[in-house]
């Protein structure tokens, strides 16, 4: 494999930067795997391609800043700062901004034919920031 888990892991947070749905299902294995904070888990990157771009749509301007990243063999660990505004509507609100730290735990496959895809995609992050605005009586 030429590229590290921390570069491949990096390279994955271009493409949620870019908000590039196409990037990132060619980053994801077939049975890609997210977990949010919460546990919950979504399988596959069908699934996760239609995830994404909900995502954005809901929150138009999201991305994450990288302040440090590690790797270890296939595993990459990113830390850093994850923010967006939360657009219901489609306009964006300063009063619906939101930032929160994030951790990122990113298993890379490290051999076979899906050789530096991402396998799982597993997020640490306070989402109460986003989870109050969603709350929110419109």
């Amino acid at each position: 494999m030429n590229e590290s888990a921390e570069s491949i892991a990096k390279g994955f947070v271009e493409a949620i930067n870019r908000h590039d749905v196409d990037a990132l299902a060619e980053l994801m294995t077939e049975e890609h795997c997210f977990i949010d904070s919460l546990g919950n888990q979504v399988r596959g990157r069908e699934r996760m391609r239609a995830g994404w771009a909900g995502y954005f749509r809901m929150v138009p301007d999201y991305s994450i800043a990288i302040d440090e990243a590690y790797s270890d063999g296939p595993i990459a660990i990113l830390m850093g700062t994850a923010h967006g505004t939360y657009s219901p509507d489609g306009q964006r609100k300063e009063e619906n901004r939101w930032k929160t730290p994030v951790a990122i735990r990113a298993s890379i496959l490290m051999g076979g034919v899906a050789e530096g895809k991402v396998a799982e995609w597993r997020v640490y992050a306070d989402n109460e920031p986003i989870r109050r605005l969603m709350a929110r009586p419109r």
